[in-house]
């Protein structure tokens, strides 16, 4: 029934919608294909990147459907003008043009998955925790606004507040010392 359908399309906008508030760094790693669905995940993802040779598809109108719930979190990594191109033709498209449209960040070499994912595990292992999930909701928070000042004054208040912080005192204090901060050992 619609109403069922709609409780099975509303879990998929709640998971999603997780996934896009998790205050660590997500990171959608492709490899093989993404389609639907699973692009929509891709895109709902902090960071994306996708193995030379991954397809993609927004392929719902091909069955009759249309991308609802995935729609939010395209639109936000690719702009409506590219959302509607890639949602009305529903073409297959491949890692290079995704990273062109902005669904994906970097098109990585076959083979070198796991090299990425040490490197990149390497750089977020230096980075303060607490700092990082504030970030996230810096962007979340500003994107889109005017700048006024009414939004210079709340990001004023939330540099204030990290700069007296644990992580910002010691994160400080760790530079000025010249050694690395404790979440960083």
């Amino acid at each position: 029934s619609e109403g069922d359908n709609r409780d099975d399309a509303m879990g998929l906008a709640r998971m999603l919608k997780a996934l896009h508030d998790v205050p660590a760094l997500t990171v959608a790693l492709v490899e093989g294909s993404a389609m639907g669905g699973g692009a929509g995940i891709v895109a709902a993802c902090d960071m994306a990147v996708a193995v030379e040779g991954t397809r993609f598809a927004f392929s719902e109108v091909k069955l009759g459907l249309i991308p609802a719930t995935i729609a939010p979190y395209v639109v936000e990594a690719v702009g409506s003008r590219r959302a509607r191109q890639l949602f009305l033709t529903a073409n297959i498209f491949d890692a290079d043009y995704a990273a062109h449209a902005g669904l994906i960040d970097m098109v990585l070499p076959e083979g070198s998955m796991d090299e990425f994912i040490s490197m990149l595990t390497d750089s977020l292992s230096q980075n303060a925790p607490g700092a990082m999930g504030d970030a996230k909701r810096l962007v979340h928070d500003v994107a889109g606004k005017k700048i006024d000042h009414g939004l210079m004054e709340e990001t004023a208040k939330r540099i204030a507040r990290a700069r007296v912080s644990v992580e910002g005192q010691e994160g400080v204090r760790a530079f000025l010392d010249k050694r690395k901060p404790r979440w960083a050992e």
